[in-house]
């Protein structure tokens, strides 16, 4: 089990699945900027999987990056600012955590982020198998983490 500031029970003792972690030529503010529109784009799990899976939260609420905001399948437990954002979540077969950390590094700054998750019963066994098992969870956090790091030192990213 990982501990991470900013987590709140159950989500402070779930198990490490995995880190990815990335320098990213640009400023950390540049990245959270990035990182906070993506959440609400592209993170957010679609109404009809929400629903077959038993997604909580099932819908958006609040204002995003703020804690206790959420969109379907990911609460906001924390959030500072340019530097630390931890998502969570649960469905019938998983409960979770995405951990963002931010840090300025020489000619830009770090990404890492942090994966914690748990799948009981033979439900959550057969889930792991299929999204981590699979590679699958590897392939689109790894994807998204470059992603984030190419938007974000983008030149167009400075001007938003």
């Amino acid at each position: 089990m990982v501990e991470e500031p900013g987590l709140t029970p159950p989500f402070d003792r779930l198990p490490f699945i995995d880190e990815h972690m990335s320098h990213v030529s640009a400023p950390a503010e540049a990245v959270w900027a990035v990182l906070t529109r993506t959440v609400q784009t592209r993170l957010r799990i679609r109404a009809p999987m929400a629903r077959l899976l038993g997604s909580e939260p099932s819908r958006a609420s609040g204002t995003l990056p703020e804690p206790g905001s959420a969109v379907p399948g990911w609460t906001v437990a924390d959030a500072v600012a340019g530097h630390r954002l931890v998502l969570t979540g649960r469905h019938r077969f998983s409960r979770y955590a995405l951990i963002f950390v931010l840090a300025d590094a020489p000619g830009g700054s770090t990404l890492r982020v942090r994966t914690l998750a748990e799948f009981p019963g033979p439900g959550g066994r057969i889930y792991r198998t299929l999204v981590i098992g699979s590679g699958g969870h590897r392939r689109v956090v790894g994807g998204l983490v470059r992603s984030l790091a190419t938007k974000a030192a983008s030149p167009s990213a400075a001007s938003r």
